[in-house]
């Protein structure tokens, strides 16, 4: 399935049900994309991300993150604001509870893009009106 037909089928905001298929569909293009470039689909693997951001659940946060660490392309493709479906503050908070390595490298990165001025203005609701936008 490819990301028209996802996005045809499942739209932007899927509800508490659908989640989990997201979450795997996520899981499962971010390994075929890490072991060989190209093959996870990373407009499919946005798509997923923006599903997910709509859901703000925190435990979705490194999900995203290996997503968008899988590789080149995914990492142009997948939003760092990806991360902060949940909001900006409450996002830091929950990576900044977690010492993993993985957590810490995720909060170096929003921490760097925040930095750099890539969350002026940001809000989830803002977001998201730009990825409806987006894919309308």
């Amino acid at each position: 399935m490819d990301e028209d037909e996802w996005l045809l089928r499942h739209g932007l905001h899927p509800d508490e049900r659908g989640l989990d298929e997201r979450r795997t569909l996520l899981a499962e293009r971010t390994r075929l994309e890490r072991e060989s470039r190209g093959q996870g689909d990373t407009p499919l693997m946005r798509l997923c991300c923006v599903q997910l951001f709509h859901a703000g659940a925190l435990d979705d946060v490194l999900l995203i993150w290996r997503a968008k660490t899988a590789g080149f392309d995914a990492s142009c493709s997948i939003d760092i604001q990806l991360l902060c479906g949940g909001g900006l503050s409450r996002t830091r908070t929950y990576l900044a509870s977690h010492p993993t390595k993985e957590h810490q490298s995720a909060l170096r990165r929003l921490s760097d893009c925040e930095e750099a001025g890539d969350f002026d203005g940001f809000s989830p609701t803002e977001q998201s009106a730009a990825y409806v936008a987006y894919y309308s």
